[in-house]
């Protein structure tokens, strides 16, 4: 039910589109809280009620957005009432086996961003094929792929993301063996990573200020990706010992990287203001934060302990994809990145840098520097050298000992 809401949401179009997933968490967060089935038209008693018990926790305009979409959500409602839409068995199927597919997901403890790229694959996939699950095959793979590649013009990457879902779909939740697919294959293109000079680091930096300039020197600092630099807890910095403990990065992997002594000072005053927000947060009775794995079953009261809370917390609580709890999370991603384009922007720097390029930055650095590449390799936390190799082709040292022709004239 919530799915054909967020498809009629997206067909109306008098939501803007990146609003929509918002509208439609607040109604699955409504009915959550109320424990109301999906189909139940709510009275304006029990929307009230549940609008109260968020005012506590959340700001105007958030309360205002929930509103909206259980206002909107019952219109969707009647309309479904007046105009329901044929089921069938092939569509409950479907259903089914995505539900199916995302908890064999949580169990293998993929990501959340994860389990979101599958799912998108998984509905696109559905759409093209038009058949019921039990009647795929591996022709209906190949010609999805081939469709991507030739039709849709997507990257190569793109098209192997769209091949993992799908494979995923049929190896765990249909138990089929696809063998070899022979299909179009999206033009892979080697790319070389985008890397700031020091100087230009300098001046971005001078451009960012409070937990932003933390964020992005921190991210430099430790080679960091974006979702390891948000998903730091207060007990993954050692200051003593100068390293950065990164537990389940990409891959699911931990890993060890160093911590800049210049950030002592900062990250200690930093977490005084994030001490306030955790007392807070605890005079409130707010559930504890998110704890990976099977941690929250095996301790419950751990999430609500200092050494487990983010370094750099949500100013707000909000509602857990997964579990639908309200707590505290760490900051969303976006919020960084738009801060750092702005900077880069006000610096005049014509270099397509996001918040990724301090890690190839710090990474081509070290190179420069002298370190060996298998120390970067470890630093990074890669699992092919070949990955790590290609910062060798943006290092401004010369290797190689060439001089141009034109300097010989």
């Amino acid at each position: 039910m919530f799915d054909r809401f967020q498809d009629y949401l997206n067909m109306r179009k008098s939501v803007a589109s990146k609003q929509i997933p918002y509208y439609v968490k607040w109604v699955k967060d409504c009915y959550a809280v109320l424990a109301c089935p999906a189909e139940t038209m709510l009275t304006q008693e029990q929307r009230n009620s549940y609008l109260e018990r968020v005012r506590s926790s959340k700001e105007d305009w958030q309360i205002k957005q929930a509103e909206q979409a259980l206002l909107l959500y019952q219109f969707f409602q009647t309309r479904t009432a007046q105009h329901p839409p044929a089921v069938t068995d092939s569509g409950k199927q479907w259903e089914a086996l995505l539900d199916q597919m995302i908890k064999i997901l949580r169990l293998k403890h993929r990501s959340l961003n994860t389990e979101k790229a599958y799912t998108t694959w998984f509905r696109l996939f559905q759409k093209t094929v038009r058949k019921s699950p039990e009647e795929l095959s591996s022709d209906d793979v190949m010609n999805f792929l081939s469709y991507l590649a030739a039709e849709r013009k997507v990257s190569a990457s793109t098209q192997s993301q769209a091949l993992n879902a799908i494979l995923f779909m049929f190896r765990y939740c249909l138990h089929k063996d696809m063998g070899e697919l022979d299909t179009v294959r999206a033009t892979k293109r080697r790319r070389l990573p985008v890397v700031f000079t020091v100087k230009e680091l300098g001046a971005v930096f001078e451009h960012l200020t409070g937990t932003a300039l933390l964020m992005a020197r921190l991210t430099y600092g430790c080679g960091l990706r974006l979702t390891e630099c948000l998903g730091l807890r207060v007990q993954d910095i050692d200051m003593e010992r100068g390293i950065v403990t990164i537990r389940s990065g990409k891959g699911d992997k931990d890993r060890t990287t160093v911590f800049p002594d210049k950030l002592k000072e900062d990250v200690i005053n930093h977490l005084r203001g994030v001490r306030l927000l955790y007392e807070l947060d605890r005079s409130k009775d707010v559930p504890g934060v998110y704890l990976p794995n099977a941690l929250e079953r095996k301790f419950p009261q751990a999430g609500k302990e200092w050494n487990w809370f983010w370094i750099f917390p949500a100013p707000t609580v909000s509602v857990d994809p997964q579990t639908l709890i309200v707590r505290r999370h760490h900051q969303h991603p976006s919020v960084f990145q738009k801060t750092f384009k702005a900077a880069v922007r006000k610096a005049h720097i014509v270099k397509n840098a996001t918040v990724h390029t301090l890690r190839h930055s710090f990474a081509t650095h070290l190179l420069e520097n002298g370190y060996d590449i298998r120390t970067i390799q470890r630093l990074l936390g890669h699992n092919d050298i070949r990955t790590t190799m290609i910062y060798t082709h943006v290092t401004n040292k010369n290797f190689l000992g060439v001089q141009s022709p034109l300097d010989q004239m």
